[in-house]
């Protein structure tokens, strides 16, 4: 869905290339049609791949009886017994409905469900700060619906707090609105249909209330643990996160029972991340390997108009970690060379690299905001998980006309203002 709001606006820019493109419409069921379809191939190829494999699958939820068994209930109500020497807890999370806001459960939807809604959400209400609300809010704004984001603080909290703005600030050039420190209070359904939310400003202590077709939430998620029994097997969970206690090898409180992924307590919410946990502990159950997954360095991308991707500390984490005197900070706006002939605004292109201050500068994070940022930062994220300093990235020869090359030219110190090169810093 992301892609087709970039597509929307690569079609706007196609007239400065000399294309005479016809006013076009997006159609909402085509678009809903094929990225459903993904998913079910998605969800079709894993279970082949497990027959192939010759792993037995049980499409049954189950629940724990003892430390070594599950009880697993089928659709039709059947049980099954399932013992095991290991077991692994992955179930993930589901997002988190505000229900103690009168009418959300009822009228509202959430993330999971977007992507299978048949017709458009028309005009939208998105609820929450986190990279999924942003993300939702700005694929529908590419779309062409009218999308407003609800935020009772910060966006993108554990994020780069600069990066943050020039994102929501860019979302906001592109036609998202934004209602700052406010929080909803009440759904309910007018007899037309539509969808009243009233909310109160945090700030001015006022009420007041608008209209939507549509209202989703994005106030977070929640790990599936409390259907697990996970106290008759003796696991331990955090009581506030409800996420399951894990150390280093992803043991929990009972030596021979596992959490990877969103139910594990501490652990980025990131697909790619669970994914290699499950690696790892696959190859040391079976004696393959004895490496643990390092969590440090974790690249991620945030896919909102203008893509954010970073790997490593944010300034903040940066000082906080090392104090303000022992970290430098080196930055740049840029221009996309593609920004340049459909004449697009380029004022939120940043691109900025968190150093420790004394040589050879080791590199702490790296965050770039422009387009393909998930590209740009994949490639420096092994340098940095490499222990690259800023030295070794300004020595490196960038790809001449790409954003990434941007990041081999930052020249300029944030502390300071000044050339290093030409001060010697």
């Amino acid at each position: 869905m992301h892609q087709a709001a970039l597509l929307g606006g690569m079609i706007q820019d196609a007239p400065h290339y000399g294309w005479a493109i016809q006013p076009v419409l997006h159609d909402w069921r085509t678009m809903a049609e094929a990225v459903q379809n993904h998913v079910k191939s998605l969800n079709w190829g894993h279970r082949v791949q497990l027959q192939d494999r010759k792993v037995k699958y049980f499409n049954i939820k189950a629940c724990f009886v003892n430390e070594h068994t599950v009880c697993g209930v089928a659709k039709d109500g059947k049980e099954t017994l399932l013992s095991a020497e290991h077991i692994v807890i992955a179930t993930g999370g589901r997002p988190r409905y505000p229900t103690h806001i009168e009418g959300a459960l009822e009228y509202g939807i959430t993330s999971d469900d977007i992507f299978w809604l048949k017709e458009s959400p028309g005009k939208t209400l998105v609820v929450g700060a986190s990279y999924v609300a942003l993300e939702c809010a700005g694929f529908l704004t590419g779309l062409g619906l009218d999308t407003t984001v609800m935020i009772r603080s910060i966006p993108l909290r554990g994020f780069d707090q600069q990066m943050s703005s020039l994102v929501t600030e860019y979302m906001a050039s592109q036609g998202t609105r934004f209602l700052r420190g406010c929080t909803p209070s009440r759904v309910r359904r007018l007899p037309d249909g539509q969808l009243q939310v009233t909310w109160e400003d945090l700030t001015s202590g006022k009420e007041d209330m608008g209209t939507f077709n549509t209202v989703l939430w994005a106030t977070g998620r929640i790990p599936e643990t409390r259907s697990l029994n996970l106290e008759k097997a003796g696991v331990n969970i955090n009581p506030n996160s409800q996420k399951i206690l894990v150390d280093a090898q992803e043991t929990t409180s009972i030596p021979h029972i596992y959490a990877i992924g969103d139910v594990a307590e501490g652990r980025p919410e990131l697909t790619p991340t669970a994914i290699m946990a499950g690696k790892l502990l696959a190859q040391r159950l079976c004696g393959q390997s004895s490496d643990v997954m390092d969590y440090d360095n974790v690249p991620t991308t945030v896919f909102t108009p203008l893509e954010y991707g970073c790997v490593g500390l944010s300034e903040e984490e940066a000082v906080a970690r090392h104090g303000e005197e022992h970290v430098e900070v080196y930055h740049a706006y840029y221009k996309p060379l593609e920004f340049t002939v459909a004449e697009r605004d380029a004022s939120q292109c940043y691109i900025k690299m968190v150093c420790l201050r004394k040589p050879p500068q080791l590199v702490l994070g790296l965050h770039f905001l422009g387009p393909n940022a998930g590209e740009v930062t994949q490639g420096f994220a092994l340098g940095i998980k490499c222990g690259a300093s800023y030295v070794q990235v300004m020595r490196t020869v960038g790809i001449h006309p790409t954003c990434a090359e941007e990041v081999a030219k930052l020249r300029i110190s944030k502390r300071s203002g000044l050339d290093p090169t030409v001060t010697g810093c």
